[in-house]
């Protein structure tokens, strides 16, 4: 699986946030992710801040994740505030609930809406089932 994110700074810059920046930064030297092995195709992040979009395209092919600048047509069109998705990224916000709330927007391949779970942060204090069950055990 492949995943390209082009990033796009309309006018020569936009006002991308730190934490965004880290999140694809973080996508890009990963390279490659398991769970996605099975997922083909492109997601590109439309974010906006004060009157400027900043552009991101991610590619995914068998797993495989790369990082690049550059404006493409895509699988999957997601459009979100840019502050919104910094919290996305923090695991404070999950992709499906947000855009059934409308906190984020998208045209294309619905699947790739499903697939966004996938690459965020977990919520603040999350813990995987096997870990709960298996520290119940523990206890009785």
């Amino acid at each position: 699986m492949l995943i390209v994110v082009a990033i796009l700074l309309p006018g020569g810059g936009g006002a991308m946030s730190e934490t965004t920046r880290r999140f694809f930064d973080a996508l890009e030297r990963h390279g490659h992710e398991r769970v996605l092995k099975k997922t083909n195709g492109t997601i590109r992040f439309d974010l906006e801040q004060d009157q400027e979009v900043d552009h991101w395209f991610v590619e995914i092919r068998g797993g495989a994740v790369r990082v690049s600048q550059r404006d493409a047509d895509a699988d999957a069109v997601i459009r979100a505030d840019s502050a919104f998705f910094d919290r996305m990224v923090r695991g404070e916000a999950k992709p499906l609930p947000a855009w059934l709330r409308n906190e984020m927007t998208s045209e294309g391949k619905f699947r790739f809406i499903v697939l966004l779970e996938r690459l965020f942060a977990p919520p603040p204090g999350a813990r995987h089932p096997r870990d709960v069950v298996r520290d119940r055990g523990r206890r009785g």
